[in-house]
């Protein structure tokens, strides 16, 4: 049985919601282009919610490693951003219940956490588990948006999605979480969409689409994203304007966009397999398109 119960305090009486679907989103490892983080800040704003539970971060968090923001107003402190991590009980567009798990990733204690999240997933008699994140990829703005799936049972994962070989990656608390979730015997899988390399630093609204698209596949959760469909496609406008404003970065694209066409959709290797044609890594791709926006600054100073 999990001994974890100390990490979190129950905040709230909760509906029996047996058969539930828990989300997960956290903070502090990889999330490119802000996917993860975009999904949980669009549920927040379009859906009604409620805190059922908050971990206690003095025991997760190294604040030395990641310090807080506090304010300083003239001559004293006003303000602390203390970090969070929170359980909210949400319903989609049909009422459906579902919970969130949603915060800064813990920095201390991961087999604890684990024990506590499965501790609230029998508690709350929650049926799966399904985590969401961005990952960096050499591939072009202008063509949909991959997705990399995983869980604890390959019959979980919605046809179509693409899956990876045999690799070693630095950890995370999701994946150990997930991890630990299947070997107790319970259900999980995640979602890694896939952002362009130029982007990854940026807020990308079309990446979290795409996994709401993936969670509304997996699960069934219904969540209209039509507004955040429409910043996606603002933001895609405004980086169009600046690619083609650039013949470097023009170029760049181009290319991607070939590498990108030869592969079926299909395949799981997509853009890592070996082209005659020599492109630039992401991060040279990265520096280009950062050195681009930089000069566009200075030119409107």
């Amino acid at each position: 049985m999990p001994n974890g119960e100390d990490l979190y305090t129950v905040e709230a009486d909760t509906p029996d919601i047996s058969g539930a679907v828990m989300l997960v989103e956290l903070r502090g490892f990889m999330d490119a282009g802000q996917a993860g983080q975009g999904v949980t800040e669009y549920l927040l704003k379009e859906l009604d919610h409620q805190v059922v539970a908050s971990f206690d971060v003095d025991e997760l968090i190294d604040y030395r490693g990641r310090r807080p923001v506090m304010t300083f107003d003239t001559d004293h402190w006003v303000d602390y951003d203390a970090p969070r991590l929170r359980v909210y009980l949400m319903r989609d567009d049909v009422g459906v219940p579902f919970l969130l798990l949603s915060g800064d990733e813990p920095d201390l204690r991961w087999e604890r956490f684990a024990e506590a999240v499965q501790s609230l997933i029998e508690k709350f008699g929650i049926r799966l588990t399904v985590a969401l994140h961005g990952i960096p990829m050499g591939a072009p703005h202008t063509r949909p948006l991959g997705v990399t799936a995983h869980g604890t049972d390959a019959s979980l994962l919605p046809s179509g999605e693409r899956t990876l070989n045999r690799l070693q990656v630095p950890g995370n608390a999701a994946a150990l979480l997930e991890l630990r979730l299947g070997q107790a015997g319970h259900d999980a899988i995640g979602f890694a969409v896939h952002v362009p390399h130029y982007l990854a630093q940026a807020s990308y609204p079309n990446a979290s689409v795409r996994l709401l698209e993936s969670l509304h596949q997996a699960t069934g959760l219904s969540v209209s994203v039509e507004s955040l469909r429409e910043e996606g496609r603002v933001v895609d406008a405004e980086v169009d304007s600046q690619v083609r404003a650039s013949q470097e970065v023009s170029d760049v694209v181009a290319a991607l966009e070939r590498q990108y066409d030869m592969f079926d959709d299909s395949r799981p290797s997509l853009l890592v397999e070996e082209s005659e044609e020599e492109l630039p890594t992401g991060d040279e791709l990265g520096e280009q398109f950062e050195r681009f926006l930089a000069e566009q600054q200075r030119r409107s100073e």
